[in-house]
């Protein structure tokens, strides 16, 4: 795993996500299209039908001969023909003539290399739909949970915690959305042959390779040029957007764990060390994780994209360069997406911590909600300008918000201290938090199931 050191999580249950991406899964995949083409060709009177069933009979990794495929490997220094030859040797009788039969080795590695982030991205969509779930939960619960918001870091009006929550769910059903649309212009076979023409099979090439793209679940590629990568560029865009949103949670949980704040926490196992030197350290793991493998992400596009350009029909350093962005892009993901579902499963709001630092300004947080009211009857520049005045009294000389109020002149004439108690009470002022949380919370549930539906049976 390419995953930053201390960030790759050793505990985490992988969901099976890794062995998707080892050297078994590829060439069980190799082998998997290698038979699709034949069956395809054989469907379309290319190739003889017994051909095509001795190669399935043949592509079982159980038939493959490792050992022998090294030693060609060492042999010839070619990546794809040593396996080649020792399939041909795997299929019965004649049959093995018939392997590859014309296509080219990058419509193999191309299109087996996408159907292995197909199956990985299925996973990847059951993990969305159980973050989605876990945040409907957390919203759910924390709707009227009061806290400062925050503008440029520092105290703005207040909201709920349940309306933080409903922000990320907003932005996580995108990031589904987005995910779910890609996928017929990500996973594409392409079987055009050496240059993406079908010049070996002109009559029957677009046909074999739509049934080759039925056959193993997957769309056929318009054009079949290897050398179209925006799909490859477009799918790690996606991916890094989906990490981005997990990392601006996990950047929140970072920072706000911190004993000055202390408004949530990480879910803590007895027994976790933070330091090997400090022990009272009890560090937000997950979030680090989280923030290290993002970073190292956003990066993985950006290298696809001066690659994407090589010119003509086909070009290896371009190919070579993809295969391993992909593959890290995948693993980067993987480590982000369940540091991020635990995290948003096992995460502890503090209620009255939100509350007491919601608080800590005496009500100087609703400075807007009692130049609202005020401007009910003076206008909203005069209650404006009469406001501001009050709150940088209170502010620079470090004054109580509520005597400044009360004191004013204006003030004391348009409101009753009971009132002016009132409306500077964070409890008051959370304007739609509650109502947003909910139905956010509601609409994550329902992407979820709609999810799980889609997905769980893959």
């Amino acid at each position: 795993m390419r995953a930053l050191y201390d960030s790759k999580s050793k505990t985490i249950d992988d969901r099976g996500i890794k062995e998707l991406l080892s050297p078994e899964a590829k060439y069980k995949t190799w082998l998997k299209f290698e038979a699709a083409l034949a069956e395809a060709q054989a469907e379309a009177g290319f190739i003889p039908q017994e051909a095509a069933a001795g190669i399935k009979e043949g592509a079982k990794i159980e038939n493959i001969d490792f050992a022998e495929m090294d030693r060609i490997y060492r042999k010839i220094g070619h990546g794809f023909v040593p396996f080649l030859k020792v399939l041909v040797k795997a299929c019965p009788g004649d049959s093995g003539k018939y392997v590859h039969y014309g296509i080219t080795t990058q419509n193999i590695q191309q299109s087996s290399q996408l159907y292995m982030v197909k199956t990985v991205h299925e996973k990847y969509m059951q993990l969305l739909g159980e973050i989605l779930s876990n945040l409907s939960k957390l919203a759910e619960e924390n709707k009227n949970a009061v806290m400062p918001g925050r503008t440029h870091g520092r105290h703005a009006i207040p909201i709920t915690y349940g309306y933080k929550v409903a922000v990320w769910i907003s932005d996580f059903i995108a990031c589904s959305e987005r995910m779910r649309e890609v996928e017929k212009r990500v996973f594409q076979v392409m079987m055009g042959g050496a240059v993406g023409t079908f010049s070996s099979m002109p009559e029957v090439g677009v046909q074999v390779q739509k049934r080759v793209a039925e056959l193993v679940g997957m769309y056929p590629m318009e054009v079949p040029s290897r050398n179209i990568s925006t799909h490859k560029v477009e799918y790690m865009m996606n991916l890094a957007l989906m990490a981005n949103v997990c990392h601006k949670i996990a950047e929140e949980v970072y920072s706000t764990t911190l004993e000055e704040i202390a408004e949530v926490s990480e879910g803590f196992s007895k027994g976790t060390v933070g330091s090997s030197t400090m022990p009272h350290k009890i560090n937000p793991k997950l979030a680090k994780g989280i923030i290290a493998n993002s970073q190292k992400l956003y990066s993985l596009p950006g290298v696809g994209m001066y690659s994407a350009v090589r010119p003509y029909e086909g070009d290896s350093s371009s190919y070579m360069l993809f295969d391993g962005i992909l593959e890290e892009a995948l693993e980067l993901t993987t480590e982000i997406l369940l540091r991020c579902e635990e995290l948003t499963r096992t995460l502890v709001p503090h209620r009255e911590r939100m509350l007491h630092n919601a608080m800590r300004n005496k009500g100087l947080d609703n400075s807007e909600y009692v130049m609202m009211k005020l401007s009910e009857k003076l206008g909203k520049d005069q209650a404006h300008g009469l406001m501001y005045e009050i709150a940088m009294k209170t502010a620079a000389e470090g004054e109580d918000f509520y005597t400044n109020l009360i004191a004013n002149d204006v003030i004391a004439r348009e409101f009753s201290e009971e009132e002016v108690r009132a409306m500077i009470d964070p409890r008051n002022y959370t304007g739609l938090s509650v109502q947003l949380a909910e139905k956010e919370a509601a609409r994550a549930k329902e992407t979820a199931a709609k999810i799980a539906a889609q997905y769980s049976a893959s």
